[in-house]
């Protein structure tokens, strides 16, 4: 078949014609744009190898009502990491040098392909607030918990070409993403020739999908993934079904972007949007502007969907003019993305799998919660909820109570992006102060903006002031309470929490609320716009009606309301158009890339590979180049197999491996005590990800993970046959020791949440060879495969509940793996404890060819090694 590339000329740069495209393949100006995007980077791509003219032309030729699976290697323009997730994969190009160094290959050989950034954003932690200089305190001890990771960043920073690293003390990754990092499109220089291209990106978190709303395509992928790509591989994907989301109406007055978000969180979630893009279109598109789009595009992993797109227009340029990009480059977006038919048609109805109409008049004031962001209620209906989720209200002699807040924190990507929302916040405050109320000191209030512009538009409007009185003082650049960084409660808190027992609650404008993720002694986590932050900060309870009951009382005992101080629409357009500019954003990202003193002062050191530590407990040399496939041809995949793990719906990357800090009474603190490391220095877990020992012990011990092998909440579960009870790390060693091959039994959207590539890694190095699960969430399930674990999916109807899983029963999947097919169905053979035998209907969830050479490799870490280091 003959190429279907074109090449064209635009501007004095090459670009490839999709006008010459839709004369081949007619229908591809229906398409939606999404689609017309990953079109382009295959076109651009095809060698006949990777890409072909088939792939080509089945991607193009592709109709809304077809239901055949596409597979095609996709190759993004640029990788994007925070430091949580990209520690790790730098860590592991770091071992890969060492590799290469030692089998006489050069280690400059192992080099980002395409540019690459990182953000150093997970680091910040809350230990001060409420005082003035809790910023620069909390940092000062951010570079004194990091100084080691720091200083490897700074080596990779020399030693890596294409990469650059933003420091510590700049802000969130998203939302630098947005304002700075993102070109829209993208300009390089290939051999002579110099191109034109959209923007396409992936990235090591899966809230990277915000910057979908700024009309780049791009999602979040597992670290393992990234780090692949860095270094050659395409993204092997299924192409994804899209969804149209088209909108109507207009958003009614005193209703934020994180009102819509969480809406349309609850509607997809209950639509099922699993794995799909989705693209809005239709007429309410036009009506919102940039900043609410990528709030809405950053909950795309909260909606279950690879991502949430929204075609670039008039608002989109307007976005980059306000954020300080120069002039040329968005007339280049402009110009290219008409000429190319790749531009946002308001009258434009797509051809796509399914419609969902969403009318914005109809969003309500809301809030997400207790504990998953799908859980969105009216205001009204916080206070019945909390009940629900406390049962008996208790009060202790201090006063504290069930359903008294402990943390309020004006934090995440997701809002702290949004002008009109932190604005509203900081009225509102002025507002309260200006009535006379108070935050009860009990309360942990914090403000952690995702950009130091956000202080600076707050200032010019004279509102960082009555935020501070309230107590909402600065307190970091970066991802704190949302991410699990929350720092310690006041001992007297914590201690009432403890000994009555209590169900407290946090508040934060953030995206997750997951079960132990916010702060280990609060049950009940809220997610909500930041003024409401404010406001139930004040309130000091979510067993108060906002609606109904007053906030507090002014300095005359008369009440005081929400509707008394929420700033109207008018007012807060008004502020925003007077505080938030382009200069801000300019000064701003012309040293985002300077870290100051501590940061200069830090020594990487220089070479080619890196100096290993002996005896660091941040940073080990990592163990995955060299780890020995699970499976080999001419046995079977798994045989007599024990479940280490029976686990429910629902269970996130955070319950596999979480971030927030490491418990006194766990295998991880035992390690670091015998490494002489003092509980006040243990950190949290993600801090430590540069250490393979920490994080294997880590994998499965959120303190709220529940295990029906145990009865015990935690880490836990049982050694069988004996029925000893143990860890789950002490267990995983004992079946390694014995020889015993171990699985996970789950059920449905097993490793939802974050995009965490050691809850993937963690499963390998605790020897588990295969979870079986209900469903998947599609990164950690990607994850499992390109770490040599493999997905199985019990066949449509069959779940944990249904079959009786006892922790006494053992599996045998007696296949080849050289026989294994792409999403192959097989029977898994199961021997109950009591002596019965069945079999199991299961589906083989490793999706393309790509996929089943890393399974069969041992994974896709070494499968690279082995096409990277390979001699002449």
């Amino acid at each position: 078949m003959d190429s279907y590339k074109t090449i064209a000329a635009f501007a004095g740069r090459h670009v490839i014609d999709m006008h010459a495209a839709a004369k081949a393949f007619p229908g591809l100006p229906t398409l939606p744009v999404s689609s017309r995007i990953l079109i382009e980077n295959l076109l651009r791509n095809e060698d006949g190898i990777s890409v072909t003219a088939e792939d080509i032309a089945a991607m193009a030729r592709r109709k809304s009502e077809d239901t055949g699976e596409i597979e095609i290697a996709f190759r993004p323009t640029r990788v994007i990491m925070q430091d949580y997730a990209g520690m790790p994969a730098l860590i592991d190009l770091a071992g890969l040098r060492d590799k290469a160094a030692r089998q006489g290959v050069d280690p400059g050989r192992v080099n980002p392909c395409i540019p690459a950034d990182l953000v150093v954003d997970h680091s910040a932690m809350v230990y001060v607030t409420r005082q003035a200089g809790a910023f620069a305190d909390n940092l000062r001890r951010e570079f004194a918990d990091n100084g080691e990771r720091f200083s490897f960043l700074k080596w990779a920073q020399s030693a890596f070409s294409g990469l650059r690293v933003v420091p510590p003390g700049q802000g969130i990754i998203h939302q630098i993403h947005i304002e700075h990092l993102a070109e829209v499109v993208s300009e390089r220089v290939v051999g002579t020739a110099t191109w034109l291209f959209p923007d396409t990106v992936i990235g090591t978190d899966s809230h990277t999908t915000m910057v979908n709303g700024l009309g780049v395509l791009g999602w979040g992928v597992g670290g393992i993934e990234a780090e692949a790509v860095m270094l050659g591989e395409p993204v092997s994907m299924l192409v994804p079904p899209v969804i149209g989301v088209r909108l109507s109406g207009e958003v009614p007055a005193g209703i934020l972007a994180t009102d819509i978000a969480l809406t349309l969180t609850e509607a997809l979630r209950k639509r099922g949007v699993v794995g799909a893009i989705l693209e809005f279109f239709g007429p309410g598109v036009a009506a919102l502007p940039v900043a609410d789009r990528v709030t809405i595009s950053n909950m795309t992993p909260e909606f279950g969907a690879t991502a949430t797109f929204f075609p670039s227009d008039d608002r989109t340029l307007d976005y980059l003019r306000m954020t300080g990009r120069e002039a040329a480059h968005v007339e280049r977006v402009s110009g290219y993305l008409r000429r190319n038919g790749l531009w946002f048609d308001p009258a434009f109805s797509p051809a796509v799998a399914d419609v969902m109409e969403f009318d914005l008049s109809s969003v309500r004031r809301s809030i997400s919660g207790p504990r998953k962001p799908e859980e969105r209620h009216d205001l009204a209906e916080i206070p019945a909820i909390a009940r629900a989720a406390i049962g008996e209200i208790q009060r202790q002699e201090n006063g504290l109570s069930d359903g008294d807040i402990v943390i309020a924190a004006i934090t995440s990507c997701t809002n702290t992006s949004n002008p009109a929302a932190m604005i509203a916040a900081g009225l509102l405050a002025r507002n309260a102060r200006r009535r006379g109320l108070s935050v009860p000191p009990r309360i942990k209030t914090s403000l952690a903006p995702g950009s130091r512009v956000v202080v600076d538009y707050l200032a010019r409007a004279g509102l960082m002031e009555p935020l501070s009185e309230l107590g909402f003082d600065l307190v970091a650049f970066g991802c704190t309470t949302c991410v699990g960084n929350t720092g310690e409660l006041a001992p007297e808190v914590s201690t009432a929490i403890s000994k009555g027992n209590l169900t407290v609650a946090a508040v934060l404008s953030g995206n997750r609320n997951f079960e132990g993720r916010i702060h280990g002694q609060v049950k009940t986590n809220f997610l909500a716009s930041p003024p409401l932050v404010v406001a139930y900060a004040l309130a000091g309870s979510v067993l108060r009606d906002l609606t109904r009951e007053p906030l507090g009382h002014d300095s005359g005992g008369k009440p005081v309301f929400l509707a008394d101080i929420w700033p109207d629409a008018e007012e807060i357009q008004r502020t925003v158009a007077a505080s938030v500019s382009g200069d801000q954003f300019a000064a701003r990202y012309a040293a985002v890339l300077s870290g100051g003193e501590e940061w200069d002062a830090l020594d990487g050191g220089e070479g080619a590979t890196f100096g290993w530590s002996e005896g660091s407990t941040y940073l080990l040399c990592p163990p995955f180049f060299d780890l020995a496939p699970f499976f080999s041809p001419g046995q079977a995949m798994l045989r007599d197999a024990r479940p280490l793990l029976v686990l429910g719906d629902s269970v996130t990357t955070d319950h596999i491996s979480p971030v927030g800090a490491i418990a006194t009474d766990t295998p991880a603190a035992e390690y670091l005590g015998q490494c002489g490391v003092a509980p006040r220095d243990f950190n949290a877990y993600g801090a430590r990800r540069g250490n393979h020992e920490i994080m294997t012990r880590g994998t499965f011990a959120n303190v709220r993970l529940r295990n029906a092998m145990d009865d015990r909440v935690g880490g836990y579960t049982r050694i069988m046959p004996e029925g000893t009870p143990v860890t789950v790390y002490d267990a995983s060693r004992a079946y390694i020791e014995r020889g015993t091959d171990t699985i996970v039994i789950a059920g449905k959207m097993y490793g939802a949440g974050s995009a965490r590539d050691w809850a993937a890694k963690g499963t390998r190095l605790l020897g588990i060879k295969a979870v079986v699960a209900e469903s998947f969430e599609r990164i950690h399930r990607s994850n499992l495969v390109r770490l040599g674990v493999l997905p199985l999916a019990f066949a449509p109807g069959v779940s944990r509940e249904k079959l009786g899983i006892a922790a006494g029963d053992t599996f045998t999947l007696p296949h080849d793996v050289a026989d294994l097919k792409p999403l192959q169905r097989f029977a898994l053979r199961r021997r109950c404890e009591d002596g019965r035998e069945d079999e199991i209907p299961v589906i083989a969830r490793v999706d393309t060819l790509d996929e089943l050479r890393y399974l069969r490799d041992g994974g896709i870490l070494p499968s690279v090694a082995q096409r990277l280091l390979a001699t002449e």
